[in-house]
């Protein structure tokens, strides 16, 4: 499960920056997963509470912003939905699809006290 490593990641850059920023604790963090990223949101969440025992996280509310998966075709140039099985444009049926978002994977925002 490489949603763990990532989980432990995520609040290891949060803590740090509210380290720098003398924040005493953190609580709650925002982040956004894309669709199309191969994570798992349920799986991060799961993990969440563990990684941040005796951290400046423990006891945060982690909150997840789910981004859709879209593509846009090389060939007749529209945009379109997409999920991890999406190879061929739904319009015009060409294997040109291009990803313009749903890879995300980032801390957004944090609350402290």
């Amino acid at each position: 499960m490489h949603e763990l490593g990532i989980t432990r990641n995520i609040v290891d850059i949060a803590e740090q920056h509210a380290r720098r920023q003398g924040v005493m604790r953190v609580t709650s963090v925002r982040i956004e997963i894309g669709d199309l990223s191969g994570v798992i949101p349920e799986a991060v969440e799961f993990a969440f509470e563990a990684c941040t025992r005796g951290t400046l996280l423990e006891d945060a509310q982690l909150i997840i912003d789910r981004i859709a998966g879209r593509g846009r075709c090389d060939d007749c140039g529209r945009e379109s939905e997409m999920d991890r099985y999406t190879f061929a444009c739904p319009h015009c049926e060409s294997f040109g699809m291009c990803t313009v978002q749903g890879e995300e994977l980032r801390i957004i925002e944090m609350e402290v006290d």
